[in-house]
């Protein structure tokens, strides 16, 4: 099955709060689908009122993106979530993933247990199962799992509904294409492709600063699209194609200048 196009945005609340409901705007008149927040805590407001609020704003559908598993117990994710979907009206998407580089020492200077990595992915399984039961036979909040390894694989496979693949500024396509095929071979999910980067910018938030941009273009990296409109809705077309990638996301530096291109691809 081709899935329609659809392309979200990671918009942290980095400016003053009028500056911010002002994006939120644009991004939802731009025919952008959905509003995401990265989890970054004492960073930018919680994910989850910041989210309540440009969801009231606009009629965008909201996410997180991703919520760090290690940070809070499953329970609390799950009821976090749930809630959202009743308070959107069903438009809210839980993304979660077993945490970013330094998530240990994130932990420790938040006075916080190490979480050891089998025990993120247990964590991950045990807040779609929470969720689940929150939602009950009525609600399906959609989940949206950031994966790499082979464990995290198989249960994003089993229990998501969105899977996007972790991977680093200049790997190549291949392997990403083969992840990707790999996993739709098990289930038809939908394939999220998080883009950090767009020419020579760097989003913020989604990749380090230092990102080396021309070794990530160099390597045919799938973390990058081209900075021309027409070339980038090429692009976008041809990772659908070949690979199954349907929803793009990227960073709202780049919102209004890749609008665009949500303008003449959105809902193909």
């Amino acid at each position: 099955m081709t899935r329609p196009l659809r392309f979200g945005v990671v918009a942290p609340l980095r400016t003053d709060l009028p500056t911010w409901l002002a994006q939120v705007r644009r991004i939802a008149d731009s025919g952008y689908s959905t509003l995401l927040m990265p989890d970054f805590p004492l960073l930018q407001p919680a994910p989850g009122p910041t989210l309540a609020t440009a969801a009231a704003l606009t009629d965008l559908r909201v996410g997180t993106w991703v919520y760090a598993s290690p940070l809070r117990p499953a329970w609390l994710t799950a009821w976090e979530a749930h809630s959202l979907s009743q308070l959107t009206d069903g438009r809210f998407e839980l993304g979660i993933g077993t945490g970013r580089p330094g998530i240990d020492d994130e932990l420790r200077d938040k006075g916080m247990p190490a979480v050891p990595p089998r025990e993120r992915l247990a964590r991950i399984r045990e807040t779609v199962r929470r969720l689940r039961d929150f939602d009950g036979p009525d609600r399906h909040t959609p989940v949206a799992m950031a994966v790499r390894g082979p464990k995290a694989r198989a249960l994003a496979a089993e229990a998501a509904d969105t899977v996007t693949f972790v991977q680093a500024p200049d790997e190549s396509r291949t392997e990403v294409t083969r992840l990707a095929r790999d996993l739709r071979a098990v289930r038809d999910v939908e394939l999220a492709n998080a883009v950090s980067v767009i020419g020579d910018r760097v989003a913020p938030h989604m990749a380090p600063p230092d990102t080396d941009t021309a070794a990530a273009r160099a390597a045919d990296s799938l973390v990058t699209l081209p900075e021309d409109p027409a070339a980038a809705a090429e692009e976008i077309q041809r990772r659908r194609e070949e690979i199954g990638f349907s929803y793009f996301v990227i960073g709202a530096d780049f919102a209004d200048t890749f609008a665009p291109v949500v303008a003449k691809l959105g809902g193909r």
